[in-house]
């Protein structure tokens, strides 16, 4: 039976730092529950993010050791206090633009020397926080703040890139598919080496309102119409997976 997630909280935060209708509060608290259903100690856990708004996602309301770092620079903060203290359990929760873009070296090489690190990637498609620019995520033809005709780049694929590095688990779900995103959260957490969970989560403030989107439950509609999974896109032609985004565990090698 699940405990009160209350416990998790730190006191005296008063409200959500987040937007109306951003996924990030549901993945802060799918987040909680995957802890609590390990049962995890948070006195030997360790949270680390960059800037941008899934860095507010641990600090500041988990009751727990965070550390908030430079733009970019979380994994390498976080590999400097792995190396200090092997028995912290360090998990890093942070955005695509500064997980993927500012930060993509950094990701590239802790998935290669299999860096004993558990990162979730929360990937709302832009640089949300800092005015909705385009990120190396953003979907081909969508509009940013910095791309007012649409971007003309292919976004990168997360999890293909950490593979290809050596990461030992890498998977991708959305938040509008909640059991499957907190049980792979669960065990990226149990894998001994880098595990990377991509977060697909609505940024209704700055993608949504620039790309057609009417409210943010139609934000949330659109990932569940568009997010398939691995087994569901096999009996697809190429025609019929054209504009799905295919979700589940694409690589799992850890212990």
């Amino acid at each position: 039976m699940a405990r009160d997630l209350e416990q998790y909280l730190r006191p005296g935060i008063p409200s959500t730092p987040f937007c109306p209708g951003c996924g990030h509060g549901i993945l802060l608290g799918l987040i909680l529950r995957a802890i609590d259903g390990l049962e995890l100690n948070f006195d030997d856990m360790l949270f680390v993010s960059g800037i941008g708004c899934a860095g507010w996602i641990p600090s500041p309301n988990f009751n727990a050791d965070t550390l908030h770092t430079l733009h970019g620079r979380a994994i390498p903060m976080a590999l400097g206090a792995k190396m200090f203290n092997p028995k912290l359990k360090v998990v890093i929760i942070s955005g695509d633009g500064d997980l993927l873009d500012i930060g993509g070296n950094h990701l590239i090489h802790a998935a290669r020397r299999n860096v004993d690190l558990t990162v979730i990637c929360a990937n709302n498609n832009c640089y949300g926080m800092t005015g909705g620019q385009a990120a190396c995520t953003t979907p081909e033809g969508s509009l940013t703040a910095t791309t007012n005709q649409g971007s003309f780049y292919r976004p990168i694929d997360a999890c293909r890139l950490v593979m290809a590095a050596g990461a030992a688990y890498a998977a991708r779900y959305s938040v509008a598919q909640p059991f499957l995103l907190m049980k792979s959260i669960k065990k990226a957490m149990r894998i001994q080496g880098f595990s990377f969970v991509e977060a697909l989560s609505p940024c209704p403030t700055q993608f949504g309102r620039r790309n057609q989107f009417s409210s943010p439950a139609d934000m949330l509609r659109y990932q569940m119409d568009t997010c398939i999974t691995i087994e569901e896109s096999e009996g697809l032609t190429v025609e019929e997976r054209e504009g799905k985004i295919v979700t589940g565990e694409f690589y799992s090698g850890g212990n």
